[in-house]
C-alpha cells in the first residue's frame, strides 16, 4: 500500500494580512493599495487573464468561494451546476482550464477538453482516480488535486467510531419508536480499545491526534512511516494490524495495491466484533465480504462515508427512486451499520480550501511555477 501523498499545490505566501502590514495597522486606502499590489504579483508572468471553467459548482455553499478567491488571484471563471460529460464540454470553449468535483473523466471527455483548448484539469478532491490521468498526460492536459483542512475527515472519524462503539444508530431507531429500555443497547468504552489507522498521511496522522487524548492504545500501518504519527502511535506491520485491532480506520488511497484491502481473508483474521470505519475511499472494501462478516456476527460494527459504486448516487437527490446499489441498501437495513453520503470533509473550513486551492494549482501552473 501507498502511503497517501497528497499533492500540494504551492500557495501564495500572504504578504500582508487585511488591515494589516506585518503587525502596523493601515487605513483602508492603504489596504487598497497593499492588496493591488498582490493581486499585481499573483498576475506578473500572465500574458492575459487565466480563464476558468468550473463544474457541478454548488451555488449555496461554493459560490461565495469562488467570487472571493478568483478576484483575489486575478481569475476570469464561469461555471454550471451540471456535472461535466460529453454533452456539455463545450461549456469550457474557450477556457484554459477546468475545475471538477468526483465525476469520471475517461479517455473520451479527455479528448474532447483537449480538442477545445483544455490545458489544465483541477479536481476539488484530494482522491484523483476518478481522472485517466495517463491519457491526460497523453493529450497533454495536465492534472493535480488539492488539499484541505485534515481535521474535517479527522473528527468525522472519531465520531463515527463513538457512535459505532456506543451503538448509536440502534439507539435512536428504538427512541423513535419509543423504546425507552436499556436492552441491547450496551456499548463500550474507546480508552479499553485497540484502534489501528490504516494510512498516516495528513488525515491519518490527525486522528491519531485525535485518538490520543482518548487514553486507548493506537497502532498504525503505512509503507512511509512518519515522525509524527511515530510519536504518538505505534507502527506495525499491516497483519499484525488485522489481527490486534477492535477498530480499524482507513485513510489510505484508492491505488490498485489497496483495492479490496478489507476481504474475506483478511475480515477472517481480525478479533471477534471488530468495529471497521472507513472515511477513505470505497473500494478499499469488498462489501459483499463485508456484508458476511457483519451478518456472520464477525463484525460487531461499520461505519461508512464512502461505499463501491457510489458516483452518480451520492451528491444528487434521489428521493423516490430506486436505489440502483443493492449492496448499499443491504448496508442501511442493518442497525449496526452507519452509512453517511461522503460528507466527512464538509466543513466551511475545508470547502474554503478546496475552492482556493484549487485556484491556486492552476495559477501556478500558468505561471510557471
Amino acid at each position: 500500500m501507498r502511503s497517501w501523498r497528497n499533492w500540494q499545490t504551492r500557495k501564495t505566501k500572504d504578504l500582508v494580512s487585511p488591515g494589516h502590514a506585518g503587525s502596523i495597522p493601515v487605513d483602508r486606502t492603504k489596504r487598497i493599495a497593499l492588496e493591488s499590489a498582490i493581486l499585481f504579483l499573483c498576475r506578473k508572468g500572465r500574458d492575459k487573464t487565466m480563464r476558468l471553467f468550473v463544474y457541478s459548482l454548488r451555488e449555496f455553499d461554493e459560490k461565495p468561494f469562488f467570487e472571493k478567491f478568483c478576484r483575489k488571484y486575478g481569475v476570469e471563471y464561469g461555471f454550471t451546476t451540471q456535472t461535466p460529460c460529453l454533452e456539455n464540454v463545450e461549456l469550457a470553449q474557450g477556457y484554459d482550464a477546468i475545475d471538477i468535483l468526483t465525476t469520471v473523466i475517461d479517455a473520451d471527455m479527455l479528448d474532447r477538453f483537449a480538442e477545445i483548448g483544455i490545458k489544465y484539469i483541477t479536481t476539488r478532491t484530494i482522491g484523483y482516480d476518478h481522472i485517466d490521468v495517463e491519457h491526460a498526460a497523453k493529450v497533454g492536459i495536465h492534472v493535480s488535486n488539492i488539499t484541505y483542512s485534515p481535521a474535517s475527515v479527522a473528527d468525522y472519524t472519531v465520531m463515527m467510531m463513538l457512535m459505532g462503539l456506543r451503538r448509536i444508530k440502534h439507539i435512536m431507531m428504538r427512541t423513535d419508536v419509543q423504546d425507552y429500555t436499556l436492552k441491547g443497547k450496551i456499548g463500550g468504552e474507546l480508552h479499553n480499545c485497540t484502534v489501528g489507522i490504516v494510512g498516516t498521511g495528513r488525515i491519518g496522522t490527525t486522528v491519531i491526534e485525535d485518538l490520543s487524548g482518548f487514553g486507548c492504545r493506537i497502532i498504525c500501518y503505512d509503507p512511509y512511516p512518519n515522525e509524527r504519527a511515530a510519536s504518538l502511535a505505534e507502527y506495525v506491520s499491516l497483519e499484525e494490524l488485522i489481527e490486534q485491532s477492535d477498530i480499524i480506520t482507513l485513510h489510505a488511497p484508492a491505488t490498485e495495491e489497496n483495492y479490496h484491502m478489507i476481504n474475506r481473508e483478511t475480515i477472517s483474521r481480525m478479533k471477534d466484533s471488530v468495529g471497521i470505519v472507513n472515511c477513505a475511499r470505497g473500494v478499499l472494501i469488498d462489501s459483499d465480504d463485508l456484508i458476511e462478516g457483519i451478518e456472520s456476527g464477525k463484525i460487531g460494527f461499520a461505519c461508512l462515508d464512502v461505499v463501491e459504486h457510489e458516483s452518480g448516487l451520492y451528491y444528487f437527490n434521489r428521493m423516490g427512486e430506486p436505489l440502483n446499489n443493492p449492496k448499499l441498501a443491504i448496508l442501511r437495513s442493518y442497525s449496526n451499520v452507519i452509512v453517511t453520503p461522503h460528507t466527512a470533509f464538509y466543513t466551511d473550513e475545508a470547502v474554503s480550501n478546496m475552492v482556493e486551492n484549487s485556484i491556486i494549482g492552476v495559477v501556478n501552473y500558468f505561471e510557471g511555477k
